[in-house]
């Protein structure tokens, strides 16, 4: 597996941890694929009963790769066909579909865009204070993908989803916690051991239990078809950066000023 993903084992707990810190773990076609094969891979070991997931350094997950190589053109960030999710519906096709374990996010630092659909997808998220949870995706051009358009409306509820992604807000620890897009808030030093003690604490449960469970709830919240409403995202993320208005977004963001928008 490539380094910029670390997997270990303690006891029946799989801990895989987003190895690109000088980065801030923000993702690329490597690092994503990386962290679905990680997933695909534990969720077929019998003996890995929960798993977790993190990032190295002082963040979760920034995003995209802004800085990487490509011109963030209608393909991109997906790399994805027409009729294809790319990784970023595979995020979440890979921890709510294709497996049936728990997957349990410690979200450390930053999870932007991506990053944050990355930690949605998770079953379980534990927060430190200080992370900053945020969409990100009016600033870059984008339209949010990621499956986030499924995962934080169940979260959050129709209006805050709406209201948090249309003003680009960026939410902390206790208020992440509040809004129900995490259910437990850690200080910052603690995150770690908390991640790692409470998939512990779901490995005493009978693991033919953990799985059923799972899987009753994912098909209980699948309203709408999950592949069909990725597809959507895919198209509308390309739609979006196919725009003069993403173009600007993106050199603006880079040049750190406030875009100009014309609105085509």
């Amino acid at each position: 597996m490539s380094d910029v993903v670390t997997v270990s084992d303690a006891g029946h707990v799989r801990t895989i941890t987003l190895n690109r810190p000088a980065k801030k773990n923000a993702i690329n076609t490597e690092l994503a694929w990386a962290v679905i094969a990680a997933v695909d891979a534990a969720a077929k070991i019998d003996d890995v009963r929960v798993i977790a997931i993190t990032g190295s350094g002082d963040s979760f997950c920034a995003g995209l790769d802004l800085t990487g190589r490509g011109d963030y053109t209608p393909l991109s960030p997906q790399a994805a066909q027409l009729d294809d999710v790319g990784w970023v519906g595979n995020f979440l096709l890979a921890m709510r579909k294709r497996c049936d374990k728990p997957v349990v996010a410690g979200i450390n630092g930053v999870a932007v865009g991506a990053g944050l659909g990355l930690a949605m997808a998770a079953d379980v998220r534990i927060v430190a204070r200080s992370a900053r949870l945020m969409a990100g995706y009016t600033r870059i051009g984008g339209s949010p993908d990621a499956g986030l358009t499924i995962t934080l409306p169940q979260a959050m509820g129709y209006e805050q989803g709406m209201r948090f992604m249309l003003e680009n807000r960026t939410v902390l620890g206790d208020e992440a916690v509040a809004l129900g897009m995490a259910g437990e808030v850690v200080d910052d030093d603690q995150l770690s051991a908390r991640l790692a003690d409470y998939c512990q604490q779901l490995c005493e449960w009978s693991p033919i239990t953990l799985r059923l469970l799972k899987r009753g709830m994912t098909r209980a919240m699948e309203s709408t078809d999950m592949e069909q409403q990725l597809r959507y995202e895919v198209a509308n993320i390309r739609m979006a950066f196919a725009s003069e208005d993403a173009k600007e977004a993106r050199h603006a963001f880079l040049e750190k000023r406030k875009p100009v928008f014309i609105g085509r």
